[in-house]
This record gives structure tokens, sequence and C-alpha cells, in this order.
């Protein structure tokens, strides 16, 4: 109570103004009305009535989440719901389900390739009970994702005009026996090696590549990634110039701590950052000519900023390994430094004989011999019946062969 005075003086006794109603300054702000016609179906119902809630303030706090693969069996409905509104059609359907402070809306559908995915909403009274209500609706709701033996998910990361920006694909990759012979003896002994490597027998940090082009390094670490991925994920970084210029972005991208699904990733778990053709950023001018960039990509291998966390970096290059800076192919900084180059011409016959199914690559079955050493690019062009030395604009592109 409070006190006000008449005008002859008396104190006259006032009542307080009553609390507002949680969320009604926003709601009569916003006033829900909704008006239907026969264009309108059942779906449209439930859409409208799942937000009549949260508009009004009963129940201000959301959370929702997307589901693959959804089992048959789950209902999606957690103890306790009942049921106020179903729509249901060949291959959607809608359920409005509520309970005490919440109320759950479920979106089904099949998909294109006949997948299974559901979107769920829920508002409540509370945070917590939103995302308790959430959790016990999708546990255990989705079946495993298949596993794809000749594919290897991987990050790729670029710098936007809103901050850096990871997206991810799915990569095809072939195992290593399947492509050994496309390297000559030398490299493809060392590979036989870094196959098979285990976490704990990681030494260095740096995986050096270095050849002249078409010889096949981006293949081959394709094929290392699906190798490795078990125990180390792999992130294609699209502008290495501008991760090692940006103090921010470099941080973002060491620290990322979220796998390929976007869960929080398992901290023991390794992590390769894949950064490609960097020539001018380890040769042997490049403290010079891109001045921290040098020495913030050392710092990301074995300084500080790698401290803690487990991070290869893989770096290709078509410089030749005495133009490269000292301190890149320093000893104990390099987990492994392979010069990738051409198939001898005694291999590049063999490879050829091989992959056309014809005993010989003289030019006797109409296979070419081919002219001494070569790339694995000038390879696959001579299987495809032209020079490597004229490139056709109407040909496929070699640029899986870098």
């Amino acid at each position: 109570m409070s006190a006000q005075h008449s005008p002859d003086g008396v104190p006259v006794a006032t009542a307080p103004a009553p609390a507002p109603t949680p969320g009604s300054e926003v709601y009569r702000a916003l006033p829900m009305q909704v008006q239907l016609d026969d264009s309108d179906s059942p779906f449209d119902v439930v859409d409208a009535l799942a937000l009549a809630r949260f508009t009004s303030g009963e129940q201000p706090w959301c959370r929702s989440t997307s589901l693959q693969r959804v089992k048959g069996d789950a209902t999606l409905l957690p103890t306790g719901s009942r049921v106020v509104r179903s729509s249901q059609e060949k291959n959607r359907s809608a359920v409005l389900a509520e309970g005490a402070g919440w109320t759950l809306k479920i979106s089904r559908w099949v998909g294109h390739g006949g997948g299974k995915h559901a979107d769920v909403t829920v508002t409540a009274v509370e945070e917590g009970l939103a995302e308790q209500i959430l959790a016990e609706a999708v546990d255990g709701a989705e079946e495993p994702p298949p596993v794809e033996e000749d594919v290897v998910l991987m990050g790729f990361w670029h710098l936007t005009g809103h901050g850096p920006s990871r997206t991810t694909r799915r990569i095809s990759a072939e195992t290593w026996p399947e492509i050994r012979e496309n390297y000559t003896a030398p490299v493809a002994d060392a590979f036989d090696a870094l196959m098979k490597l285990r976490p704990e027998e990681v030494t260095g940090r740096l995986l050096l590549l270095h050849g002249p082009p078409g010889t096949g390094k981006t293949s081959v670490l394709r094929t290392l990634a699906r190798s490795w991925r078990d125990w180390c994920r792999v992130d294609c970084v699209l502008d290495p110039e501008q991760l090692f210029a940006d103090p921010g972005y470099l941080l973002q991208v060491a620290l990322a701590t979220q796998d390929d699904d976007g869960e929080d990733d398992d901290a023991q778990r390794w992590r390769m950052l894949l950064l490609e053709d960097c020539d001018e950023l380890i040769r042997g001018g490049a403290k010079r000519v891109t001045g921290q960039a040098l020495s913030r990509l050392l710092n990301l291998t074995d300084g500080l900023l790698g401290q803690g966390r487990n991070v290869l970096v893989a770096i290709t290059t078509n410089e030749d390994v005495e133009r490269l800076h000292p301190a890149v192919v320093r000893p104990g900084r390099c987990l492994a430094r392979v010069e990738v180059g051409p198939l001898t011409g005694e291999e590049s016959s063999r490879w050829l004989a091989r992959t056309t199914g014809d005993g010989a690559a003289d030019g006797s079955a109409g296979v070419p011999a081919p002219p001494g050493p070569s790339t694995l690019a000038e390879l696959f062009a001579l299987r495809r019946g032209r020079s490597p030395l004229l490139p056709s604009p109407a040909a496929p592109s070699d640029g899986l062969y870098l």
C-alpha cells in the first residue's frame, strides 16, 4: 500500500499496481491472430497452435532439433505426453502434444531417398524443462549413420565477411592398395608406413609433400584421411594465406572442438589441417615476403599455439625441397617429408598395361608407350588416347591428380 493526499490534505490509501503477467508486454506488442481459409491444411493449424503459448509468454522457452534416419518405432513422445492434435498424410505427419508446463510439436516426413526425418520443437515454462523434454523425446530415436567405406567426411574452412566458416563434405577416397601403383617405388614405400601410423606413434606435427604438379599429392592425402579416419579428422583450409594473416581466424581453426556432425569432439582425437599449394608460405624467402605467416605456421606445429592440441599440418607444394625454408624442413619438425615424383619409364609402362587391361604398353595393342618417366596426370591423358603435351579443352580435367 502507498499513500497519496487528497486536495484537502487528508491521506488516501491506494493499492499498488498489479504485477504484469510474464510476457504480457511482449504479447500486447505482438498479438497472435490466425486466419484460416480453404487453402490451409490441418498441418497449418498444428503449426499455429504450437506457437500460441510461446507467443503469449506462458511458455517463453523454446528448444528444437532436427533428426535424420528416425527409427520406425520411435514415437518422439516423452513420458506423460497427451496428444492434442494429430495430422497424417502419405509421406508426412504432425503431432502436437502437451504435458505439465510444456508443449511439443513433431513434424515427420520421408525424404526423396526414402530416409525418415523429423523436426522436434518444445516450448516450456522454464529453460531447463524445455531442454529436458527435448532430450527425452529424441533419446535413442535415430539409427546410427551408415558406414561408407569409400567415403571420408572432410571439413572445409574459409573466411567469410561474418568470420571463419566450416562446412563438411563427403569425399570419395580409395584404399591404399588400390592406388599404391600410382606412385613410384620410394614414394610408395614411404606411404606404406604412413598409412599404418597410429596416434601414439606421431613424432612430428608437419607432413610435407613436394613435387611437380600432376603426381597425385592430393589423391594420396584423401586416401591417408581414409586410413586415419578412426583417430584423425581432416580439415582442408581453402585460403591458407588468410589463415596465417589473420590471428583470429587461425585461433578459431586451431581451437575448433566440434566433429563432423557438429557435436563436441573428443579432446584426444587428432586433427589434420590440409593446406594445398603453399609455395609462398614455406619457400626460402617466406619470412621476408609473408612476414609473420611462417612464424605462425611453425607456432601451430610445435609452438605455444600447438601445445595441448593434437593438430597435424599437411602441406603440398610444387617447390623443390632445396628451395624450402630451412625452419620448415629441420629434423624433428616433420612427421614425414615425401617427394612425390613421376613414375619411371618402366613403372609407367606397367601402369598403362595394368589400367588398360592389355598385356603391353608399347603401342602394339593400341596403347601408346609412355615417353619415359611420366606423372600420373600424363598417364591418364595417354590412356584416354591424347598426348599429355597437347591438352584438349573437351577432355575431362586431371584435377584429382595434383
